[in-house]
This record gives C-alpha cells, structure tokens and sequence, in this order.
C-alpha cells in the first residue's frame, strides 16, 4: 500500500484563483501537503510527464494546455492515497463526476477539469520524483 500521490493543479485552476479553495478542500479530506510549489511546464517538460498519453489524439492538445500557464504539483500523503484522492477530484469528464467532487464543483470539461491525480501507486511515485526531488521533500518537511 502506497501512502502518497500527486495532485497537479492545472493552469485553468490557476486562473480561476481557487488554489485555496482546491487545496483545502485536499487538506479537508485528511491528506497532508508534504511538497507544493508553482511552476509553469516547458513544452519538453511536459510532453515527457504525458508521454504515456504520446501518439493519442488529444495528446498535443494537452500539451498546449499544460503549458499555457502555470500549474501546482503537490505531493500528497494520506493512507490509501490515490483511491481517495481519486475519489475526491471525480471522473475526468465534470459532467460524469459525483456531487461535491472538487471537478464537478469548478471544472468547465474533460480538458480544463481543474486538477491531475495519480492513476496507481506505481504513477504516483514517478509523478512525485517528477516534480520533488528526494532532498527536496525531506526538507519542507523537516527531515
């Protein structure tokens, strides 16, 4: 059992102005922030994130997304953390997804759904190494 996940808060979640709100709502479902910071991807940054989506039709388009302004990564712990954080964001399609789900509360489509999380516990330790680096994590938190 993996205890950590990545959430990604997407450029449309930036400029919508509902960090807080989004990030909150994450602490609220018991899960601790062990790393957080803003960036904005490069193209190469992110096509190498989404290389498990290169080659599918809305591949280039997610790229464009993803690089049109910045985003949030946070590295999440909580027991069970990717199926609750799954849980928690809803099904990728806000108009799919359950009442009180933090994307059918503030995503506009399947592409601009406000956040990313970590399919698998074996995702989840690659997204976080993507974005934190060991020292880094056992820093903001002390250790």
């Amino acid at each position: 059992m993996n205890n950590k996940t990545l959430a990604i808060l997407k450029p449309d979640c930036i400029k919508k102005n509902l960090i807080g709100k989004v990030t909150a709502q994450i602490q609220d479902a018991g899960f601790k922030v062990l790393g957080m910071k803003m960036i904005r991807l490069t193209p190469d940054a992110a096509k190498g994130f989404y290389e498990v989506h290169n080659g599918k039709v809305f591949f280039d388009n997610l790229i464009e997304y993803m690089t049109s302004g910045p985003c949030v990564p946070i590295a999440l712990e909580r027991e069970n953390a990717v199926e609750e954080f799954r849980k928690l964001i809803g099904a990728t399609d806000p108009a799919k997804a359950e009442e009180g789900t933090i994307r059918k509360l503030y995503a506009d489509s399947i592409q601009e759904n406000i956040v990313h999380g970590s399919d698998s516990n074996e995702n989840a330790a690659k997204e976080i190494s993507h974005f934190f680096s060991r020292k880094e994590l056992l820093e903001i938190n002390g250790l």
